[in-house]
Order: C-alpha cells, then sequence, then structure tokens
C-alpha cells in the first residue's frame, strides 16, 4: 500500500493558533495528529508515505526527520491538493494510492477502503458520509458521483438521492495524476470534475458509525477532545496529563481539560474545556474556558 497525507494547508480558521504550528501538528491527547495518522497508516501496512507541506514546512519535516519510510515533499508555493498531489505523481508506483487530508482524527479501516477501491474497479473513490450542513456530494444510486456542489446542502435533491460529505479520505489510481495541470495552484475538485466528464469510473464508497473530526476551527479541535475525554472518564478522569507537566498550588480543573508534556501551570490556575499545548507556560491566576492555550 502507498499514501499520501496532504498537510500544506494555511489552516486560516484555525488562527491564530495555525500562525504558531501548522494544523497537521496540532495535538490530540498530546499526539501530533500527523503522527496518528502516520502510525494507522503504517497498521494498515502502508510502505510508502509521501507528506506535502507548505505552511510553516520546516516544522513538519523536523518531526518526521529519520522516519525511513516517510517521504517529505517541501512545496515552496500554494498548490492546493490537486497541485500537491501532481507534484507528487513520480513518487509513486501503479497501485492504487490512498490520500488521507492531513488534519483528520478518525477510526475508520484503511485496508477496508483499499479494497473496496480495488473490488469495485474504480478509477477513484472518495469517502462520504452524512455530515450536514457539509453534505455536497451528489452520487446517483450506483454510487458515482455527479457533483460536487449541492445546493441547500443536506437535503433531498432531485431522483431522491440525498447528498453526503467528504471525509477527506480518497483513493486514487495514479495514472490519472497526469491530467492535472503541472503548475500552478489546483484543486482537486476540478480534477474530479474532468474525470467525470471523460467518463472515468469517479465513485463514493458510504461509510457510517464512525468516529470522524476534522479539526477545522477551534470549536471542534475543542470539541473532539470532550468527546475523547468524556468517553475517557467511564474508566478514568475527564483530565489528561501528557509527562513532565508541572502544576502550582491549588490549580482547579473542570468538566474537562488536556495539558499536553513539559507544559506548566502556575498557582491557582482555573480550566474548564480547555487545551493546554505541550511546552506551554500558563501564568499564575489564569481563569479560561473553551480555550487552547500555549
Amino acid at each position: 500500500m502507498q499514501a499520501m497525507i496532504l498537510a500544506a494547508g494555511l489552516g486560516t480558521r484555525l488562527r491564530p493558533h495555525t500562525l504558531l504550528r501548522p494544523k497537521p501538528l496540532f495535538p490530540v491527547l498530546d499526539q501530533p495528529l500527523l503522527l496518528r495518522i502516520i502510525d494507522d497508516l503504517r497498521r494498515a501496512g502502508c510502505r510508502r508515505i509521501v507528506v506535502n507541506a507548505f505552511h510553516l514546512r520546516q516544522q513538519i519535516a523536523s518531526l518526521l526527520t529519520g522516519a525511513g519510510d516517510i517521504e517529505i515533499q517541501l512545496e515552496e508555493m500554494e498548490l492546493g491538493t490537486g497541485g500537491g498531489l501532481r507534484l507528487a505523481r513520480s513518487r509513486f508506483g501503479a497501485q492504487s494510492v490512498l490520500v488521507v487530508n492531513g488534519d483528520l482524527f478518525h477510526n475508520l479501516d484503511y485496508r477496508l477502503i483499499m479494497e473496496h477501491h480495488r473490488q469495485a474497479g474504480n478509477d477513484a473513490t472518495l469517502v462520504l458520509h452524512d455530515r450536514p450542513p457539509h453534505n455536497k456530494v451528489l452520487t446517483d444510486g450506483d454510487r458515482n458521483i455527479l457533483s460536487f456542489t449541492v445546493e441547500a446542502a443536506g437535503s433531498v435533491v432531485a431522483g431522491g438521492n440525498q447528498p453526503l460529505a467528504f471525509t477527506g479520505i480518497q483513493v486514487i489510481e495514479p495514472a490519472l495524476l497526469e491530467l492535472i495541470p503541472a503548475q500552478g495552484f489546483y484543486h482537486s475538485i476540478d480534477w474530479y470534475r474532468q474525470l467525470i466528464e471523460l467518463g472515468h469510473r469517479v465513485r463514493g464508497l458510504t461509510v457510517s458509525g464512525h468516529c470522524w473530526s476534522d479539526i477545522g476551527t477551534p470549536e471542534e479541535y475543542l470539541q473532539l477532545h470532550g468527546r475523547l475525554l468524556n468517553a475517557r472518564a467511564e474508566r478514568q478522569t475527564p483530565f489528561w496529563l501528557g509527562p513532565g507537566v508541572v502544576l502550582g498550588r491549588e490549580v482547579c480543573f473542570s468538566d474537562w481539560v488536556a495539558v499536553g508534556r513539559r507544559a506548566m501551570l502556575g498557582d491557582k490556575v482555573q480550566l474548564r474545556r480547555c487545551v493546554v499545548w505541550d511546552g506551554a507556560t500558563v501564568p499564575a491566576g489564569t481563569v479560561a474556558e473553551d480555550a487552547i492555550l500555549w
């Protein structure tokens, strides 16, 4: 299995946090998203992984230095999802390529996705799910993708087909990357529209009953931690402390809190529904709620 992780985005909806670190390096319970995706790919049997990077790319390069099975594609300009794939074409063999957005947290099985793609004989498979109000991908009864811009997303449209949302996971045949323009910014949706017009088999795989978050906003990032820690509370407390955390006197946590490794919290800090990043210093007397602290 070969895969590419798209990790070059700017993360504008997460500013100012993405001015400090790129979104794929945001920690979830003290592990960067990117490393979690890589671990899941390796467990699925992936032996070649390409990661592209543009925004704060040296942070990603530093994190992955020494990982023998990881190829890092450092991009000097913003290329878009399609442009990044096109630049990576020479890195792939003839086998299908699993492509994963670098900002995902999920429990979907990559092996089952790849197996479905092969058995269906698709040129491209987009993994879809029901996610109002983001349901904009329309398929027909045979799961052929018809459109990416459904009006009134989430409603049932003509023919009775309900639009679905893209999970950020796809499988493609690498030969088709030659159809992406060789220069400049290019969105993969434009490439898919071209493939559909040319008659290629671009189809959806619908999934349900899974854990999934794309951490697109600070609210979604915090909500993911809340779900994880509240589920953990059935066995332990909903408070996560990484190794080397230093707590001052009379520190108070409520609801749920995640504190990354080597963080230092001063005296009488009060946190509720907060994520403290690794290495952060929270001054004495800080009172924070629904916040990302770094």
